[in-house]
């Protein structure tokens, strides 16, 4: 029986829908400032459907975002914020996952996501990740680094990362002209080809739009051994600028669980270790994929290998 890695799906969003403020340039550090039983809530959410990773919410506690949307000061703070609130998660809901359950740090775009024209240099960043992993690595089971939009940046995340004898797994988000192109224009092969050079553990596709993800899927399978992919359901990103509220975001209304699943399940056949979902993939959507994933006689793991 072939073990797949079930991730969580999209926090920013679900934050969002069910917390009493309105959105923020802070994104989803500002409920985790202020609301952080949410966090809380939404992380249990994604255990009880059926995740076996669960990624901090510290996607916008970055310095360079702090600097421009709040502060600087509440950077260390947050980031252990983030990480108190996953343990407590992971604690309350032991009996359903019976310890078989990772928490995930978070190594996002510094400055703005699908904008990597906007990040610092390449020796800057990698100072900046060092920061928020070397917080992160006393606590969590793996590194993520998501949403990475050039191959510099990808770089720079993984350069840090390898400090903290973690694995590594990074995740390209791709342009959603079924171009196997990045957000910065490079070709995702290009990328694919530098990770292997730094011995990466897994590379996927995140926060792409699903149909994207399967015309990119064959040359990700063709170049590397553990892959994934997790989507977004929204209808396009152009509308977000850095140190915008994500309100400019409009989210699909054709991306059921249901459909969500037949995506996801169709990238396992292909070949795809671990799968999840990203902005706008809840709850829901992960619990279909959990059951159809079962049902198409898989065996759902926190390990990838």
């Amino acid at each position: 029986m072939d073990k797949i890695v079930l991730l969580d799906g999209g926090m920013g969003q679900e934050l969002l829908a069910k917390s009493k403020q309105k959105p923020h340039p802070m994104w989803s550090a500002k409920v985790l400032l202020d609301e952080p039983e949410i966090v809380e809530e939404v992380h249990c959410d994604y255990i009880k459907a059926g995740s076996k990773i669960i990624t901090l919410n510290s996607y916008s506690v970055t310095p360079e975002r702090l600097k421009r949307d709040s502060s600087i000061e509440l950077f260390e703070n947050l980031q252990n914020k983030a990480i108190s609130v996953a343990k407590r998660s992971k604690d309350k809901t032991i009996n359903i996952h019976n310890g078989d359950l990772n928490i995930a740090g978070c190594l996002p775009p510094l400055t703005a996501s699908y904008r990597p024209e906007t990040s610092p240099q390449f020796n800057e960043s990698v100072d900046q990740y060092y920061k928020i992993a070397s917080i992160q690595s006393k606590s969590v089971d793996i590194f993520i680094c998501e949403t990475m939009s050039s191959i510099n940046e990808a770089k720079a995340a993984v350069t840090a990362a390898k400090n903290f004898s973690k694995p590594i797994w990074v995740s390209f988000s791709i342009n959603d002209d079924n171009t196997s192109t990045l957000r910065s224009g490079e070709k995702l092969i290009e990328g694919i080809k530098e990770l292997k050079r730094l011995n990466v553990d897994a590379i996927l596709i995140n926060c792409s739009i699903p149909e994207a993800i399967n015309s990119s899927f064959q040359e990700l399978k063709s170049n590397f051994s553990t892959i994934g992919a997790y989507a977004n359901g929204f209808t396009s990103i152009d509308a977000l600028l850095p140190g915008g509220t994500v309100d400019a975001l409009e989210k699909r209304k054709d991306l059921n669980p249901d459909k969500y699943s037949d995506f996801a399940i169709k990238w396992v056949k292909s070949g795809a270790k671990i799968i999840g979902g990203c902005c706008e993939v809840g709850p829901k959507h992960i619990s279909k994929l959990r059951e159809n994933l079962v049902k198409n006689g898989f065996q759902i793991s926190s390990k990838a290998n």
